[in-house]
């Protein structure tokens, strides 16, 4: 199939793309990398009046690191994010998160924030921009805002961006030195559309875990970090009594869907394989760390 009858618009300035959003009343469509927007034009489930095109902006497809948040430009493609040397010693697990996604034809023109913005419950992207306490930058014909991105996603490919807004940016937090990493994912191929994930960072001081942070997608509406279990895992080394306690939080705070790939109960097995398997990376990886 082929996309319905458009008008096309090559944005030379953040401005210009948000003035042609606006122009377009509300039926137009930012595209960087567009694999998720072009499958959808194709089928016609999505009908822009306008593509406004944002590849020619100068300044979008960088990755900067101002002190403890790096920055995620909206062109920064999947290859450039898991190929980066400052994302690898700064946020490692997000560089091994990498690795997961889709196959290299779509990694070298998928984006990071279009990723994001598509809002997919299955996808890394949105995952690690949630566990990675990410800031998402956004522009509108009002000015610029930054929205948390538990506000920004709303539920299943839901967003808070408004038709004449687009995301410019989005920073995350870094790790200090040392710290552990886990993340596992279950995917019927290589590259597929992940069944269920968890990640997992924490530090190791004086034989526990500290700062833990666990987050999960294919279990729910979207993708969400989960508190209850972070504070099960919270100043304790993570024996068998303290995983039981924790995988029990775990299955009280997801609620997976049934589709033709996997069934909840199923969803809810795998959940409890792959948080195993991430705690115990990020427990092996964390390099342990003095109180003084």
């Amino acid at each position: 199939m082929k996309p319905a009858l458009l008008s096309y618009h090559c944005a030379t300035s953040i401005e210009d793309a948000v003035a042609a959003l606006a122009a377009a009343g509300g039926d137009g469509k930012i595209i960087a990398g567009g694999q998720s927007l072009m499958p959808m034009m194709n089928f016609r489930l999505v009908r822009p009046s306008v593509l406004v095109d944002i590849n020619r902006i100068p300044g979008l497809d960088t990755i900067t690191l101002r002190g403890n948040r790096l920055g995620v430009g909206a062109l920064v493609r999947h290859r450039m994010t898991a190929s980066d040397e400052t994302i690898r010693s700064h946020i490692p697990i997000l560089h091994g998160v990498m690795q997961h996604v889709a196959h290299l034809t779509v990694r070298n023109r998928g984006t990071f924030v279009g990723s994001l913005c598509h809002a997919d419950p299955a996808a890394e992207m949105p995952m690690m921009t949630q566990f990675l306490n990410g800031t998402v930058h956004v522009a509108g014909p009002q000015g610029r805002r930054q929205v948390a991105v538990g506000d920004f996603i709303t539920g299943s490919l839901t967003t808070d961006l408004a038709s004449d807004e687009m995301v410019y940016e989005v920073d995350l937090d870094t790790f200090p030195e040392g710290t552990g990493w886990g993340f596992h994912e279950f995917a019927r191929r290589h590259g597929d559309y992940a069944l269920a994930a968890v990640a997992v960072t924490l530090e190791r001081e004086a034989g526990v875990a500290r700062r833990v942070r666990l987050a999960v997608m294919g279990l729910d509406d979207r993708s969400r970090r989960l508190a209850e279990v972070e504070a099960a895992l919270e100043g304790e080394a993570p024996d068998a009594a303290v995983l039981d306690r924790a995988l029990a939080a775990l299955q009280a705070n997801i609620t997976p869907n049934g589709d033709l790939n996997a069934s909840p109960e199923y969803r809810r097995h795998l959940a409890n394989v792959l948080a195993k398997r991430a705690i115990a990376d990020a427990w092996a990886r964390a390099g342990e760390r003095s109180r003084t």
